[in-house]
């Protein structure tokens, strides 16, 4: 049951027809306080769809007390606002008290129809997490590992695979945030369709409309051709948005009107076109501190982050590191036609030892390249491994620090600089980072 509240009677009725085409019960009611009397008598009441205005004034302060009001009685019924383009704030602030999304008047039927699908799915999804024998089946061979903070990330990404609510990934570089997104978008309804993936952080912001939207021929000089955008291209599947953190302010109000209404117009172009997509994106950036510091839309957070899931890093999953090593020495092996080496314990506890700022991608650098080197080698001890690591070089006022991550990471990157004598492809990818990342870390430590 659906639970529909405007004291417009039309609102209330057009919502109601189309909820009924759509396979959905709902009830409509004109006042805050009849929503309340409402959700407090009838408990099968799964969804709330509000006005947030109810008299002569548009501050929308009837909306946000009623929102107060419906959390305080019921903390896990999810509320969809209804709320005018330019109120967007006013639907920020109702996400921060929990709103679970919004819709701008007017609004586009297929899209609303999405929204409530999300919102039913997800309401769904934690009701048979809290019933017994409430596992779902998530195939993600390529993700190893069996630690306690992996198994609560995969199973979290099991509950809502299936819906098609946006998912935020944050974690480090290297921690496998594409490989979860992989995952996510191969156990969804949308697996048959196209996942396409876009590297923010590689756009340059003049692209972004022509990359993202498409455009025809003649739109500007260098256009020979019509092109689709990426959204286009994603219609009826999944668009990854990597590194979404790195995202200029110009283009964020870009992509949270694409993200909203699932509509767009290619550059040249007056035809307005729409794709069904859900998004997954990405991040290693603070995006909480951005929207604090305004470099980042409090807005377009909100309506990323609907479901946040955090990749931990290998120095917190480090039961997880026989697995990982193990994984990559037959993966490397059999791309040699060679047999996998035994990988000795001592190897094992060497390997745990080792800060691995740049996780996972650092990891499988280093097992390849001590294979690589010790050639058909058939045991691998800590000394193979050792002496493929970054050289020990002294390393000026790092020794205090050397037992904090921070100091770790430091040491790890003079260390690599020292060896690689400065060259900046190659110290990246020792370290397995990006050279953007090493870039900051570089201004981070104050290093030239």
């Amino acid at each position: 049951m659906i639970l529909i509240v405007d004291d417009d009677n039309t609102v209330r009725l057009s919502l109601s027809v189309l909820l009924r085409r759509e396979g959905c019960e709902s009830t409509g009611v004109s006042t805050p306080a009849e929503a309340l009397a409402a959700i407090r008598e009838n408990p099968g009441i799964r969804l709330v769809v509000m006005d947030m205005n109810f008299s002569r004034s548009t501050s929308g302060e009837e909306g946000i007390e009623l929102l107060r009001k419906v959390k305080v009685l019921r903390p896990a019924l999810p509320v969809i606002l209804i709320t005018a383009w330019g109120s967007i704030p006013l639907a920020v602030e109702g996400m921060r008290l929990g709103a679970f999304d919004f819709i701008t008047k007017p609004w586009d039927n297929r899209e609303f129809c999405r929204q409530i699908k999300t919102a039913l799915q997800l309401t769904a999804s934690r009701d048979n997490d809290a019933a017994p024998n409430g596992a779902v089946k998530f195939e993600c061979p390529e993700i190893i590992g069996r630690s306690k903070a992996m198994t609560e990330l995969l199973a979290t990404a099991a509950r809502i695979a299936a819906t098609d609510a946006p998912v935020l990934l944050l974690g480090e570089n290297g921690t496998g945030k594409e490989l979860v997104a992989q995952a996510i978008h191969r156990n969804s309804a949308r697996s048959s369709g196209p996942m396409v993936t876009v590297n923010i952080g590689g756009m340059p912001h003049p692209l972004f409309e022509s990359e993202m939207f498409g455009h025809v021929k003649g739109a500007f000089t260098g256009a020979v051709a019509d092109r689709p955008g990426r959204f286009e291209m994603a219609d009826g599947g999944t668009i990854f948005l990597d590194e979404v953190g790195e995202l200029d302010l110009s283009c964020q109000v870009k992509l949270l009107r694409v993200l909203q209404q699932h509509s767009f117009e290619r550059i040249g172009e007056n035809k307005t076109r729409s794709s069904d997509f859900r998004v997954i994106a990405a991040t290693n950036a603070d995006l909480p501190k951005m929207v604090r510091d305004r470099t980042f839309r409090e807005d377009l957070y909100y309506r990323l982050n609907l479901i946040t899931l955090r990749i931990p890093p290998l120095r917190e999953r480090k039961s997880d590191i026989p697995l990982l090593v193990s994984h990559f020495a037959a993966r490397c092996a059999g791309d040699l036609g060679a047999q996998a080496p035994e990988i000795t314990a001592d190897a094992v506890e060497y390997l745990k030892t080792f800060p691995f700022t740049g996780n996972i991608r650092e990891l499988k650098n280093l097992v390849e390249r001590t294979m690589l080197i010790n050639g058909s080698a058939d045991r691998l001890t800590a000394d193979d491994f050792r002496h493929n690591a970054i050289a020990s070089v002294p390393v000026a006022d790092t020794s205090d620090a050397s037992s904090t991550l921070e100091g770790m990471e430091l040491k790890a990157i003079t260390e690599a600089m020292a060896q690689y004598r400065g060259n900046i492809s190659r110290v990246a990818d020792a370290l397995g980072i990006t050279r953007q990342t090493l870039y900051r870390k570089l201004e981070k430590y104050g290093m030239k």
